[in-house]
């Protein structure tokens, strides 16, 4: 199949009008913590609040989502001052004595959990370099080079930060060069920054030499430091609607490139690999976990699936049929679009449920928790609306 010039407008129309009129209306203006500052987000279906609690992702985060919203949807107040009232929180409350960042606070911002990672600290950055952009508090946005630069430091000097595992079996995970990577294209096209391009070349170098296994067509989500598979549970398991991510994420430079054709091959190349390991051909939808091997996977939430793949392979679907124009992308576009918001979308309430059996039926009723937040889903739908306003604009 294909889409016509007419389905495509549609299809703007729909994402723009789901992301204005139902996803963020579900979170703001309610969710802003008027008293502590931050955001409330921890919601069950009816927008009702299930706990008072702040994960500091989902502070960063939401506070990209309204500072983005401002800089490219429409510059409203409301917006501008949401976002503030996230940046001030993660500010005041999130950062410990030896300057990393906590992963979840009480609604007053006192300390619960520290990780040991800094993916906190990458939210934080894309939130201050989007607020900085809107605002033009240049506070804000010397920050979020500074958190960049630690950033970097944390990623590529080893033992810096206390290691999860012994060194009996070491291995390194594709999140970091990928989240980095889109850390730093946020960095760069809010506010620049000198380091920005370099790195990116550096991760997705990484991505491709380690992570994409051509000889069995897939995208491991952990290798051994040398990029050898671990032939291991853990080291076995796949993600496919991450790798996609980062598929979508490699796509988005080679439009940053002037279409590099080899990243656009790279790009696609991952999300054919893992679309052919994760579409469940039997019920729809994307699977959470697989065995490399097809061996039993250790998690039991397996075969669930879960929102955020699906908002990721909307984005890579359409964003490979915009630049390829292969026919293909368009089918698993619309087979994914489809299924997601007919068994995610709630029409009552607003947004979306965020994890379903595999047959496709509500697990629980949460909008809301510790992972789940105003990101993934806005993320997807204002996306989808900027690459069908610059394609169809440039195929007038």
């Amino acid at each position: 199949m294909s889409y016509s010039k007419r389905d495509l407008q549609n299809l703007k129309e729909f994402y723009q009008n789901q992301l204005l009129n139902d996803t963020v209306p579900f979170w703001f203006p309610r969710s802003i913590d008027t008293e502590f500052g931050g955001y409330l987000l921890m919601r069950d279906q009816d927008g009702s609040l299930i706990d008072d609690d702040k994960a500091v992702w989902i502070q960063g985060r939401a506070a990209w989502l309204l500072a983005t919203l401002y800089n490219t949807v429409e510059p409203k107040q409301e917006w501008l001052e949401g976002s503030k009232s996230g940046i001030d929180f993660l500010n005041n409350h999130c950062f410990d004595t030896d300057g990393q960042m906590f992963f979840h606070v009480t609604r007053d911002g006192q300390p619960i959990r520290k990780r040991r990672y800094y993916f906190s600290e990458t939210f934080a950055v894309i939130a201050l370099s989007a607020y900085a952009k809107a605002s033009g508090d240049e506070a804000a946005a010397e920050k979020a080079r500074f958190l960049f630069g630690k950033c970097i430091e944390y990623s590529s000097t080893p033992g810096l930060l206390e290691p999860k595992f012994t060194s009996t079996r070491p291995s390194k995970g594709i999140g970091v060069p990928m989240i980095m990577m889109n850390t730093a294209q946020q960095l760069r096209e809010n506010i620049g920054d000198p380091r920005c391009d370099e790195w990116i070349s550096k991760w997705i170098t990484e991505i491709e030499r380690d992570f994409v296994k051509d000889d069995i067509k897939c995208v491991m989500e952990q290798v051994a430091p040398d990029g050898s598979i671990i032939d291991h549970i853990d080291g076995r398991t796949l993600n496919p609607g991450h790798a996609i991510e980062g598929a979508w994420f490699i796509l988005h430079e080679a439009k940053h490139r002037n279409n590099d054709p080899h990243l656009i091959a790279l790009g696609c190349k991952i999300l054919d690999y893992m679309w052919e390991r994760g579409w469940d051909k039997e019920d729809g939808g994307i699977l959470y976990f697989r065995d490399v091997y097809d061996k039993p996977v250790q998690e039991y939430w397996q075969d669930m699936k879960f929102w955020w793949p699906h908002n990721e392979v909307i984005i890579a679907t359409l964003l490979a049929y915009t630049m390829t124009g292969d026919e293909k992308y368009a089918k698993w576009h619309k087979m994914v679009h489809d299924y997601a918001y007919d068994k995610f979308h709630d029409a009552a309430n607003g947004e979306w449920f965020g994890y379903l059996h595999k047959d496709g039926t509500i697990a629980q009723t949460a909008k809301g928790n510790m992972f789940k937040g105003p990101f993934h889903l806005p993320r997807q739908e204002w996306y989808c609306l900027q690459i069908l306003n610059e394609y169809l604009n440039s195929n007038l």
